[in-house]
């Protein structure tokens, strides 16, 4: 009698977008305005921490340290984010630290979520949400949120993708646990304003339910938006946990620190998950980061803060990046914060060969095709939904405009080639 090899909580999570369409945009040779990463290098203080944190100066950094957090990084990440949140927060029972914020949501779906448990999660969603779900036993429920009337200029905005309250009220039921809160939004760069949240917390507080608010774009936030904590709102510290990213913070993805903060009573239970999975996280990298967090911690708000001079630099890139996708015909979704920006591409005019698969969408044969023939990559909007949804947002991708001048002036120069080249002879490079 044969033996089933993979257990049953990986049937159907087996696919990632992004060991995909990483192997294209290495395969093609592209141009990377798919992945979410800086392709510049992170501020001379951050990569001072690091030599610093790794000199040999304290032996003792090369070795174990506080398996839920390196002591220095966990007392500052409380200091720091108790002002935000209007919370003493204790260093050992409010905050762990984790490997990446991917990490810290794993904790949190697999300690909180059990089997018959419903998590809403409001689409378009971060790809690993409903896997984490599925994952734990439990079910994603899924809400859009719908674009309303096009902005100033015929522009898109971010801003203009909203819930409809009651629908969202009509997804809870007996079996609701959670609802999942992206803020700001990837892959639409929505910042959710603080009557939005409310509207989320007033539903949490009314109905018991807990918030997993994954907010590691907290600083990358655009045009005077602000970036609202959904645990400082009323009743909700103690429903939320909040998660975040040094990588994302200080333009060092490839570090892998993030962690989570909230209450005792619901963080013990990541810490069990924690201590089962990878015990520890890197010791240098966690004393760098708690080097990076107290400078940033003195110049909080002025202009020497990195937290004020990144998304300044961002903002300018985005609208670089929009700019060039009006000229060439792509409409883009302008971001309110994050990484990312969204492209309609029903009006852009070409001929991509349909694919083999009919019920393959439409973007991810549109960006598969231009990643291949025009070697610039992109990620198709489709994956931040789930199955039956996949097809009303399939014209739509997403671009990372995190990158250096030479990188968007690379693909700056691929689009419009191409738009000039349409509709005649797409294939031309």
């Amino acid at each position: 009698m044969s033996r089933q090899i993979q257990a049953r909580r990986l049937e159907g999570v087996d696919k990632n977008i992004w060991v995909e369409f990483v192997n294209l945009a290495a395969k093609y040779k592209t141009v990377n305005l798919g992945q979410g990463f800086p392709d510049f290098s992170p501020p001379p203080f951050v990569k001072e921490a690091f030599v610093r944190a790794v000199s040999g100066e304290q032996p003792m950094l090369n070795q174990y340290t506080h398996a839920f957090g390196h002591p220095p990084l966990v007392k500052i990440l409380a200091q720091f984010y108790g002002k935000l949140l209007r919370q003493d927060l204790d260093p050992l029972s409010n905050v762990l630290v984790t490997v990446g914020a991917y990490e810290a949501l794993f904790c949190t779906f697999q300690a909180l979520v059990d089997e018959g448990d419903e998590v809403i999660i409001i689409e378009p969603f971060f790809d690993c949400y409903e896997p984490m779900v599925k994952m734990a036993g439990g079910t994603a429920v899924f809400i859009p949120l719908r674009p309303k009337a096009a902005g100033n200029g015929g522009s898109s905005f971010s801003g203009n993708w909203q819930l409809d309250p009651l629908e969202l009220e009509g997804k809870v039921t007996a079996r609701t646990k959670a609802i999942m809160v992206n803020t700001p939004n990837n892959p639409l760069g929505k910042v959710f304003k603080r009557e939005e949240l409310k509207i989320i917390s007033d539903l949490c507080v009314k109905h018991n339910l807990f918030c997993f608010s994954d907010e590691v774009y907290e600083w990358l936030v655009y045009d005077g938006n602000e970036h609202v904590r959904i645990a400082s709102l009323p009743g909700m510290w103690n429903r939320t946990i909040t998660i975040g990213s040094a990588g994302k913070s200080f333009s060092a993805t490839g570090w892998k620190v993030g962690w989570a903060l909230g209450p005792d009573h619901l963080l013990k239970h990541l810490r069990t998950v924690h201590q089962n999975a990878v015990y520890h996280c890197a010791t240098a990298a966690q004393e760098a980061v708690s080097y990076m967090f107290q400078r940033e911690l003195k110049c909080y708000g002025t202009p020497d803060s990195y937290f004020v001079q990144l998304p300044q630099e961002l903002q300018q890139k985005r609208d670089r990046l929009a700019r060039c996708l009006t000229e060439v015909g792509m409409e883009p979704i302008i971001p309110e914060g994050s990484y990312f920006m969204m492209a309609d591409i029903s009006r852009f005019k070409t001929k991509v060969p349909p694919s083999d698969d009919a019920d393959e969408p439409y973007d991810y044969t549109f960006v598969t095709w231009m990643m291949k023939n025009k070697h610039l990559a992109a990620i198709p909007v489709s994956a931040f939904y789930s199955t039956p949804h996949r097809k009303s947002c399939e014209h739509f991708i997403r671009f990372c405009f995190v990158k250096e001048n030479p990188t968007l002036e690379a693909a700056e120069e691929i689009l419009r080639r191409w738009s000039h080249q349409q509709p005649s002879d797409p294939h031309t490079d």
